[in-house]
């Protein structure tokens, strides 16, 4: 169903056009749109209107027509005045009303496929006939994409979308829940993930001008199967998850460049819980002091290189030496050794993962 706003704009845009007032109305008379105060005073002319038999009829000076979808009637349309030239001006308007009827009523079931296509709530076989019916191609490459900003309900961040995105048929802008909107990005036969870097950068700037703060983007892996786009969502929305654990800084995120994060993230937490004690005993790397912590990062950051690492922090190599062998000693992990090192990178992992999951039970 068209909102009454859209209606309102389209009539307003066509009087401009005509030079003649329009008015639109349910079968019992409540005013949809109009561009004439006076005009609400036709509601009983078009109830009775509505009973008839005809299609078209002139009424005490206005022009009445009746709009049509699927053989059930929808609208009368009213048009201010009389005459042969009013009448055409009404058939036209009808007719346009018409068309923006179905137009609605098709991008409202591409809408409903694709949003039941992300969550698998359709068979295989009703995938490829609703595809069809709908003139929705299947075998193309996209990605999903997910985007998230700061109060993305009220910012109305997914008609911002639908509108950056215009009427390209190929591309679908959606949501299925409040909290992000969902672009299916139809992909040329040489594109790559560099493409789609280059639309996500291309995405962020255009909400960020329109005054949105908090934009998070992150997309799957591309498909070339309409049936293999749920798995592409599923991938989209690990990656916004996980990108906000481990990847903070990171506004676009992809998820194959989660690497260990990923597997991370699908741990239980009783087992995170017994890793962290095997690896620390009683403590928790939030017990190490700001300088040890530093230390780690940026031995980490250098690829355990101590030399480089001491310049850096500028300082001795044999007080870098000195950190680490304290660091050993209270947890038996060496970070020089490149094992000890991998397991301890994997413990500050979890032990970050386990407290942003943590976050969320209070």
């Amino acid at each position: 169903m068209i909102s009454n706003q859209i209606l309102q704009n389209t009539i307003e845009g066509l009087k401009a056009i005509a030079r003649v007032d329009l008015c639109v109305m349910d079968t019992e008379g409540k005013e949809a749109a109009s561009t004439g105060a006076a005009m609400s005073q036709c509601a009983g002319e078009a109830v009775e209107f509505a009973k008839s038999m005809a299609d078209a009829q002139e009424i005490r000076g206005f022009q009445y027509f009746k709009i049509f979808d699927d053989l059930q009637l929808e609208y009368i349309l009213i048009v201010g005045g009389a005459g042969e030239s009013v009448y055409t001006i009404g058939k036209m308007v009808a007719y346009q009303i018409q068309n923006l009827m179905v137009a609605y009523k098709e991008r409202f079931d591409k809408d409903n496929f694709i949003k039941n296509l992300l969550l698998d709530n359709l068979l295989l076989i009703d995938i490829y006939s609703r595809a069809k019916k709908l003139h929705v191609q299947t075998e193309v490459k996209r990605v999903v994409m997910l985007v998230e900003t700061e109060g993305s309900r009220e910012n109305n961040t997914l008609e911002m979308l639908r509108t950056l995105f215009g009427n390209n048929s190929k591309d679908f802008v959606t949501a299925v829940d409040e909290n992000s909107v969902i672009i299916v990005k139809d992909l040329s036969e040489g594109d790559g993930s560099k493409d789609i870097e280059k639309c996500a950068n291309a995405v962020e700037s255009f909400l960020q001008k329109e005054g949105l703060t908090g934009v998070h983007i992150s997309y799957g892996t591309i498909v070339k199967e309409i049936k293999e786009v749920s798995r592409s969502y599923k991938e989209a929305k690990m990656a916004l998850d996980v990108g906000k654990i481990f990847f903070d800084e990171r506004s676009i995120i992809a998820y194959n460049q989660l690497g260990i994060g990923r597997l991370i993230y699908q741990l239980p937490m009783p087992l995170c819980k017994i890793f962290i004690k095997e690896i620390f005993g009683g403590k928790s790397p939030d017990d190490f002091d700001d300088e040890t912590l530093v230390t780690i990062a940026k031995f980490f950051e250098n690829s355990l290189n101590v030399s480089e690492t001491s310049r850096q922090l500028f300082i001795h190599r044999n007080t870098l030496v000195y950190r680490l062998d304290k660091l050993q000693k209270s947890t038996g992990l060496d970070l020089r050794i490149f094992e000890d090192a991998i397991t301890f990178r994997i413990a500050l992992m979890v032990v970050k993962y386990m407290k942003y999951m943590e976050s969320f039970e209070y």
